[in-house]
């Protein structure tokens, strides 16, 4: 059996999320939104939850954190200590206020980092893989609405047509999944 995708396309972010606000009080199930920018207000409206990237990002920060002060005991007391202005070399804690800038910066990069490669990861988006946007101008000046009849079953595909065009579309697309 095949599933319909409905493809409400709309011109104005304010105009979707009024849609959509519209949509879920009548108790249609939004399954996702394409846009070119972060919509501010989305997500609880269409019930999406909270993300764990922050927490990633903590436990790449802490990682870093670690690795910048192992490799600066060892670089600069174990392996090769050096005498510089006048500071005692042979312990790291008489050195870590001249490690603070270091360690700061590392542990930085390696949040930035990671969480840069998870957000790739976990949506998919890393060079080669193609789009999973249903229209290529989400990327520019559109915003697209993806209703699943599947997640609406309680809902006739004339009725969410009707309550589509209630919102304030440009455009409406259906597609067939086999």
């Amino acid at each position: 059996m095949a599933e319909r995708i409905f493809y409400a396309m709309y011109d104005d972010d304010d105009v979707l999320k009024d849609g959509a606000k519209h949509l879920v009080s009548k108790g249609v199930k939004v399954s996702e939104v394409f846009s070119p920018f972060p919509i501010h207000g989305i997500d609880p409206i269409i019930g999406i939850k909270n993300t764990r990237l922050g927490i990633m990002a903590f436990i790449y920060g802490l990682t870093g954190l670690l690795l910048a002060t192992i490799g600066m005991r060892y670089f600069m007391v174990v392996d090769w200590p050096m005498n510089i202005g006048g500071k005692p070399n042979f312990t790291y804690m008489d050195n870590i206020l001249a490690f603070i800038p270091i360690t700061f910066e590392f542990t930085v990069l390696c949040a930035a980092h990671g969480m840069a490669i998870t957000y790739m990861l976990r949506n998919r988006t890393l060079p080669g893989i193609p789009a999973q946007n249903p229209d290529p101008r989400t990327t520019d000046d559109r915003f697209v609405m993806e209703i699943r009849l599947s997640e609406n079953t309680k809902f006739s595909a004339d009725d969410l047509q009707g309550m589509l065009k209630e919102t304030g579309i440009v455009e409406l697309d259906q597609k067939e999944l086999k």
